[in-house]
């Protein structure tokens, strides 16, 4: 395989911001975009005419867009594995036959949730959907963001195989009235079917006759949730071919659409097409995944950056930093190329964040004055999400922007280091005009599209995730007792265990 060339990138020098401004009048019309009811705006980064011009060529040496027609038309892109990758299908872009499959499981689907509310499994009001990773990460973003003001089943989403996480739904569920949702790709991940057993022993202790009756599997191995238990009628599969930080548009996106409704469900996943459209046929000077990749590119190539901070300045999306970074740092976390050599440059940054207004009076101290270059990303929302006073959003969105501001500008105090504001900072810009399913959709296809580019200008594979498996190996050998550790780890074992 050629290898791509990097030179004419490598070359790139950083220009302040505020020269840029200065430079080109039309800078912020170039380097902004709306699609899908949301506004991006990259004008405070980086990015030039020479460094589009220089990422555009790398695409096209690394057939940026053969590979994206390659995802959509769902070959094996995902090589270490020799999958396709069909996550887009689930939306209604893709291969035809993929396509028609998505939806037929998604009618399936439907078809459960209503007989669910029909009563068929009797009396639910609650849902306890146990995952993770994927499984949980995908769901718990979509019912914490848009089932605020209502949803029609209390909500329950556990990953951590800590007792604690489930005790405490266990203390506001009454076991009689609750479904429980297993969500598991091979129906063998060992923190959720020890979390599912722990929750059947919980409903037959409170007087379930047959819990196995209130399980719904979310797998794409029906057959292993047959075995464990799950009649058949209740069981969601989806395809092996959707990876598990892909998979929220299929079955694991269960407890959203039946808490939130079917048609909230729907326009999620037409909100995620539109996105999918606008990717697969915007030219790369337009495309707003695309630019995105660019402009991670410049930092972490050029420029050095390991981190990438993402901050919320809505509520609604406080989980987006956490479901972000499986999404980034799984996919494109890698250390060998497609072909099986060493990438010999880095990957993925690092991606972290939080909320805003709280994360200003925490981290953002190393932000403005620190010496780490730390490109971030603001996501706010235009139309409120709350009915107090104008003034709480007016403040919310005016420290964003303003944030994003003296990043840019700096402050020059040279009697007083202390005080000074170095600038230059980067940051991109995304505003919502709404927080709703559709646009939510779109803003998670957005980031999908993103990574996608990212890994395929770095030729790597963001596909698959062999690097979560050993840690979990050796803990499961550390549990059986049949594995020699290090000193350090047998010393910690003795004194956890005795």
């Amino acid at each position: 395989m050629r290898v791509a060339d990097w030179s004419e990138i490598e070359a790139l020098k950083r220009t302040p911001l505020t020269d840029l401004f200065a430079a080109d009048p039309d800078r912020l019309k170039k380097y902004s975009a709306d699609v899908a009811g949301i506004h991006f705006d990259w004008s405070k980064t980086h990015l030039t005419d020479d460094a589009i011009a220089a990422f555009s060529k790398l695409a096209r040496e690394c057939d940026l867009a053969g590979r994206r027609e390659a995802l959509f038309a769902g070959e094996k892109i995902n090589t270490t594995e020799d999958r396709a990758v069909t996550h887009p299908a689930e939306r209604g872009e893709g291969n035809p036959d993929d396509v028609a499959k998505a939806q037929a499981l998604h009618a399936r689907m439907r078809s459960l949730i209503d007989a669910i509310e029909g009563g068929a499994l009797g009396p639910i009001r609650h849902v306890l959907h146990v995952g993770i990773g994927g499984s949980a990460l995908g769901p718990d973003l979509l019912v914490d963001a848009l089932g605020r003001e209502e949803t029609r089943y209390d909500v329950a989403i556990v990953s951590n195989v800590d007792g604690m996480a489930l005790e405490d739904v266990f203390k506001r569920f009454d076991p009689t009235a609750t479904l429980l949702a297993v969500a598991s790709k091979t129906f063998t991940t060992t923190e959720t079917m020890m979390n599912a057993e722990s929750v059947v022993e919980w409903m037959k202790a409170g007087g379930v006759e047959d819990p196995y009756g209130r399980v719904v599997a979310l797998t794409a191995e029906p057959d292993k949730a047959i075995a464990w238990g799950v009649d058949e009628t209740r069981i969601l599969p989806f395809a092996d071919t959707v990876g598990g930080r892909y998979s929220l548009w299929s079955s694991i996106g269960f407890p959203a659409a039946i808490a939130l409704g079917w048609d909230a469900f729907s326009e999620l996943l037409e909100g995620a097409a539109e996105m999918d459209r606008h990717f697969r046929l915007s030219a790369l000077h337009e495309n707003v995944p695309v630019l995105a990749a660019f402009a991670d590119l410049f930092y972490t190539q050029v420029l050095g950056a390991e981190t990438r901070g993402v901050f919320c300045y809505d509520e609604r999306l406080r989980l987006l930093p956490s479901y972000l970074q499986q999404l980034e740092m799984e996919s494109n976390g890698k250390g060998a190329t497609l072909d099986g050599q060493p990438v010999g440059r880095p990957t993925a940054a690092i991606t972290w964040g939080g909320v805003g207004t709280d994360q200003q009076h925490a981290v953002f101290q190393l932000l403005h004055q620190g010496t780490h270059l730390v490109p971030l990303e603001f996501v706010g929302v235009i139309e409120p999400g709350d009915t107090l006073p104008e003034d709480h959003h007016k403040a919310l969105l005016t420290n964003m922007l303003a944030q994003g501001a003296a990043l840019m500008k700096g402050k020059l105090n040279p009697g007083d280091l202390a005080r000074a504001y170095p600038g230059d900072r980067p940051s991109t810009t995304l505003l919502l005009d709404d927080l709703d399913a559709r646009t939510l959709g779109a803003l998670i296809a957005y980031h999908e599209h993103r990574v996608f580019v990212n890994g395929t200008l770095l030729n790597i594979n963001s596909f698959d995730q062999f690097g979560v498996e050993l840690g979990k190996e050796m803990a499961k050998a550390a549990q059986k007792g049949g594995e020699e550790f290090d000193v350090s780890t047998t010393d910690l074992l003795k004194r956890a265990f005795g």
